[in-house]
């Protein structure tokens, strides 16, 4: 008799064969058959071979970073455009037109728009096919409400200031007068000096903010900031008669630095911002808003 296996009806007898009698095949082994590598690689990418892996492209990386950049070119220079009145209150962004006069493609100056838009600089404007970007128009309701927050803004930063030591509040103090007779020498020769009005204000609040801000207040007064430069810029030479006023209230604040009087320093600047939008007011009533619908 053989040595062979015999199966009948499912049982089976077996006799031991001879070692090399026959070659038998392996039993199926679902876990031990090799795993085909572009399966592997598309199921699981960690799992491929290094050779196979996608790497990060270093072009991608550059291409992100110039949006950035473009990005926020463009945000800065249309808010340049828009604060300097180059872009009129009121005024449709032609989104083509506006990427060509910046050198830059469509994209990063659409996006920018949309940043403007939070910020309160353009607005969507509904049309009958679709909605379009305008210059945020000036009024006199807006530079009411933009006064009293950059008011509040300021005064915070004052209270600051206000608690420096002595010695930084007087030499604060000293800059402040500096620049405060600046003011005094506009009002002395009004026909030419009359466009440093604003950057001898500006420079004399952000001194004080700068000074006593926090790093979250000193963001939230750079980005309204801009905003009030808007109606200053606009309306400064009619401004002009009044500035006697304003120059005495920023010898009120000075005494309060001086003093460090946190309340007194709060609610003079306070002060000054509130006065400063009753007399824009004025002026508004008398030459008319800007842009309104």
């Amino acid at each position: 008799m053989d040595n062979n296996v015999y199966h009948l009806h499912g049982a089976s007898s077996k006799r031991t064969a001879p070692l090399g009698k026959w070659h038998t095949e392996p039993r199926y082994n679902p876990s031990r058959m090799p795993v085909p590598v572009k399966a592997a690689s598309a199921a699981n990418p960690s799992h491929a071979p290094n050779s196979l892996r996608s790497k990060p492209s270093a072009r991608t990386k550059e291409d992100k970073d110039e949006y950035g950049n473009s990005l926020r070119k463009a945000f800065h220079e249309v808010r340049e455009l828009i604060v300097h009145g180059r872009l009129s209150p009121g005024s449709w962004i032609v989104e083509a037109d506006l990427a060509q006069h910046l050198s830059m493609s469509r994209t990063p100056v659409r996006s920018a728009l949309h940043l403007l838009q939070r910020e309160g600089y353009v607005l969507e404007h509904p049309n009958v096919r679709k909605s379009r970007m305008v210059v945020a128009p000036l009024t006199k309701e807006d530079a009411g409400e933009l006064y009293s927050i950059i008011g509040h803004v300021e005064g915070l930063a004052g209270r600051g200031t206000a608690r420096l030591p002595k010695q930084d509040r007087m030499e604060i103090a000293t800059q402040l007068k500096s620049l405060n007779r600046q003011l005094r020498t506009i009002l002395q020769d009004k026909a030419s000096a009359a466009g440093g009005i604003f950057d001898a204000d500006r420079n004399f609040h952000r001194l004080i903010v700068e000074a006593g801000a926090g790093p979250r207040l000193l963001t939230l007064h750079r980005s309204i900031e801009p905003q009030a430069e808007r109606y200053w810029r606009l309306y400064a030479s009619s401004i002009l008669n009044d500035l006697h006023l304003s120059v005495a209230e920023h010898d009120t604040i000075i005494e309060a630095v001086l003093a460090g009087d946190p309340d007194r320093v709060e609610r003079a600047l306070q002060v000054n911002w509130e006065n400063g939008c009753s007399r824009l007011a004025s002026v508004i009533e008398m030459f008319g808003e800007r842009g309104s619908w």
